[in-house]
């Protein structure tokens, strides 16, 4: 049995958690899911969701729980999977253009972000979005935008070791990166799939190509 865990410092882990949890009765997987809130949790996954939520407020609750460490550990190890989304995206970068001192990242995933790329709250959106190039049959996915990042540029793409070559997986139509993996391990995007309701096929894509 593999066993997924969602990171529970902040943001939207709940979200993710009932996500997850769907999948697992629908398509009768033999995964455990746990939500993570320290290190002996963490130890017993072999896949982590890093939630949307305050880049900010996950690096500094991470430290001053303890867990920092440990997580960096977790998303070097390969063979362990990782996804980011929207503020755990950035918490996985190796590079963040503005505010980096307010930002401890994982140190990870070879980009460069923005934050807070499309402006505040007010000029959050969602776009319905032809994944179809990754996820089978997945032309209409309502992506849902919150003061999501941008990925400004990929670093090392041509990289020795094939699981530190990033694959770009969506761009929006001015050419924004918003969806990335990382070998065939790590996965980021700058939306939020587990505010797409009703809608489980992206972390079920997670499921079949990260854990499985």
């Amino acid at each position: 049995m593999k066993c997924v865990g969602v990171l529970a410092l902040q943001g939207a882990y709940a979200e993710h958690f009932k996500i997850i949890q769907q999948c697992v009765e629908v398509y009768k997987y033999d995964i455990e899911i746990t939500t993570v809130k320290n290190e002996s949790e963490l130890a017993r996954c072999d896949a982590l969701i890093i939630p949307g939520g305050e880049s900010t407020s996950i690096s500094l609750i991470s430290q001053r729980t303890g867990i920092f460490q440990a997580l960096v550990n977790f998303v070097n190890d390969p063979s362990k999977s990782v996804w980011g989304t929207c503020a755990g995206l950035i918490f996985l970068a190796k590079n963040v253009k503005n505010t980096p001192e307010l930002v401890t990242t994982l140190d990870v995933l070879n980009v460069k972000v923005v934050r807070n790329a499309f402006g505040r709250q007010a000029q959050s959106f969602i776009k319905s979005c032809d994944f179809s190039s990754f996820i089978p049959n997945c032309t209409d996915f309502s992506a849902v935008f919150i003061r999501a990042p941008i990925i400004e540029s990929i670093l090392n793409l041509e990289s020795e070791n094939e699981d530190n070559n990033i694959r770009v997986l969506y761009k929006l139509d001015n050419g924004s990166i918003v969806a990335v993996s990382q070998g065939n391990r790590i996965l980021a995007t700058s939306f939020h799939p587990e505010l797409a309701e009703g809608d489980i096929r992206f972390h079920n894509w997670f499921l079949t190509e990260y854990v499985l």
